[in-house]
């Protein structure tokens, strides 16, 4: 075993690489904050890392949007310690980078019940976070400052009755779905091309431009994320999303080691219902399975949106793609 994985790990560096076969008080650290999340790390013993910690910390990834390969390293572990954040345990306001966790989601949670949009419960304190506690602050005659600690985490439990309706992300759902027309006359509909490498920069292309091409003539108005020869982040393609203001998002991306899905929203607080009949709808024609993800293109958008992740990206792809779209809108009848 290397000793020098062995330190304690500080709440504010990075650390090295834990995983399978090594010991000692680092990982009883890990399995401890895994445990306390309700992941259980069978058959391990503490503080040593064999597979069951692995299968742990696999799980904790894919409900965070993580790589999910069992490895902790700075990412899993800051993760980590962000879960184990309870609202009112620290100081949260906006800032750049911005400030990540389980108390951010818990304090996004409680405003959308209340009616003060903070747009989706991801657990990152962005400008819509911030919008709605100021709001907040200034409804309940509270210093607008912008900072939630004790005071404003005190006076969310006050009003904690009202926390049981549905956050403003689910009603906006609901509005989406109830008014959901039979066609794509008219709609808006962002189109991504995933660009991670060149292959999947020309593949994803392929696949999008004949999905935007089959939806225009049917009176949809497609917006392309991208050009055919550049490459944006996903994080960049996402927000250029919000700013434009579409209807509906489609992103196509080339399949992980999990093989091919098609992924909607989804994280440990909340989940896209919107985004789901989507995926179900696109599933079907491609005939892969369905599954809620947090990454950038999901969480980061407001919009519904999906990521079909799928091999080959063709011009065949994107034509059931198109139809699974067009099936949901005209099969859809309000529950």
């Amino acid at each position: 075993m290397n000793n020098l994985r062995t330190a304690t790990i500080c709440h504010d560096e990075p650390v090295r690489l834990y995983r399978v076969g090594d010991e000692g008080e680092p990982v009883r650290d890990i399995q401890g904050r895994l445990v306390a999340l309700g992941h259980t790390i069978d058959p391990d013993a503490v503080g040593t890392y064999g597979m069951g910690t692995a299968r742990a910390v696999r799980s904790f990834q894919t409900g965070r949007g993580l790589p999910a390969d069992g490895i902790v390293g700075t990412d899993t572990w800051r993760a980590l310690v962000r879960a184990g954040y309870s609202l009112g345990d620290r100081m949260l306001y906006h800032r750049v980078p911005m400030m990540r966790g389980d108390d951010v989601a818990e304090l996004q949670r409680q405003l959308n019940a209340l009616g003060f949009d903070a747009g989706k419960v991801d657990g990152i304190f962005g400008p819509d976070t911030l919008r709605a506690l100021l709001d907040f602050q200034a409804n309940r005659r509270m210093a607008e400052d912008g900072i939630a600690g004790r005071a404003v985490a005190g006076e969310l439990a006050l009003m904690a009755r009202a926390t049981a309706k549905a956050g403003r992300e689910g009603v906006r759902d609901r509005q989406w779905l109830a008014q959901l027309p039979g066609t794509l006359v008219g709609q808006h509909v962002y189109v991504d091309a995933f660009c991670r490498n060149d292959a999947e920069r020309a593949n994803a292309w392929r696949a999008a431009i004949t999905f935007a091409r089959i939806i225009q003539d049917l009176g949809a108005a497609p917006f392309m994320s991208r050009s055919i020869d550049t490459t944006p982040t996903e994080r960049v393609r996402a927000l250029r999303a919000n700013r434009v203001g579409v209807d509906v998002i489609v992103a196509f991306a080339e399949p992980g080691s999990d093989g091919p899905s098609v992924s909607f929203f989804e994280s440990a607080h909340s989940s896209s219902t919107a985004g789901e009949h989507m995926a179900r709808a696109i599933g079907e024609r491609l005939d892969i399975p369905v599954h809620g993800r947090a990454i950038p293109m999901l969480k980061h958008t407001r919009s519904p949106a999906v990521v079909v992740a799928y091999a080959p990206l063709d011009e065949k792809t994107g034509g059931k793609v198109a139809q699974g779209i067009i099936d949901l809108y005209a099969r859809w009848e309000p529950e």
